[in-house]
């Protein structure tokens, strides 16, 4: 036996009959599979978090579910964080069916945003993370609170939340690859100075996190380009706004966008 191994399970109710979750549990019962977690994800698809210490159940528990009616599994899978998401929300955190390293949020979604910036925050590793949205829809402040929810110290490196910080040069404690590096894109990229580039250039190679606001400026106005960032985030106030710098990069330079 190894040790315990979190399992996500997802399945198509096609007919709700009266008992049926209850079977299913009686099942993952005779086998020994904790269920951790259990949770409706939106219409009639049930999605749990299991725990087993057997690799060999969870491959059976896929063969015997093929043969229940009235259900169809549509994942059996170690948990990705937007299956974690899932069971906890009941609901699923829209991806973009083209780039699949893009994800999408809207203001009153700012809960799930920061559960989901907790549980990336969480994974240790350098980490390059971009994202987009209009001023003052909660970028910032998601960041942050998704930083006390993996419990890691985050740092300025460029912002614009209080007044304009351009950071020329870090505290040792600071320069910590366990921190999260909050860098406002615009302001690295057209505001700053010689010696902030090269802290920024510093911060770039560090193997820690780095979640950059306004991404496409960053990648127009640096060398760095979109190969660079391991996954984009998109807030919106609503899911119809269209995110544009004209309106707002005008405070920064003269420059065209």
């Amino acid at each position: 036996m190894g040790s315990k191994q979190q399992y996500y399970m997802e399945y198509k109710i096609h007919k709700n009959r009266p008992g049926l979750l209850g079977d299913i549990a009686s099942l993952l019962g005779m086998l020994e599979v904790n269920i951790m977690t259990i949770n409706g994800v939106e219409d009639r698809t049930r999605g749990m978090l299991l725990q087993t210490d057997d690799e060999e159940k969870i491959v059976l528990l896929g063969k015997m579910l093929q043969k229940v009616d009235n259900i169809t599994v549509n994942k059996l899978r170690t948990p990705t964080i937007v299956d974690i998401l899932a069971v906890r929300h009941g609901r699923y955190i829209e991806r973009d069916s083209d780039d699949r390293k893009t994800f999408r949020f809207t203001r009153d979604e700012l809960g799930i945003l920061v559960d989901f910036l907790g549980e990336v925050f969480k994974r240790d590793g350098n980490q390059v993370i971009g994202l987009r949205g209009m001023p003052r829809v909660g970028k910032t402040e998601s960041i942050i609170a998704g930083s006390v929810c993996s419990n890691k110290r985050w740092t300025f490196v460029s912002s614009t939340l209080l007044r304009q910080t351009v950071r020329s040069q870090l505290s040792e404690d600071e320069m910590n690859d366990n921190n999260i590096f909050i860098i406002d894109g615009i302001v690295s990229t057209i505001r700053s100075n010689e010696k902030h580039y090269s802290l920024l250039q510093e911060i770039m190679a560090m193997p820690s996190t780095k979640v950059i606001e306004h991404p496409d400026i960053f990648i127009k106005e640096s060398q760095f380009d979109y190969s660079h960032f391991d996954m984009i985030i998109e807030l919106r106030n609503t899911p119809d706004e269209e995110i544009t710098y004209e309106s707002f990069t005008a405070n920064y330079s003269d420059n065209e966008f």
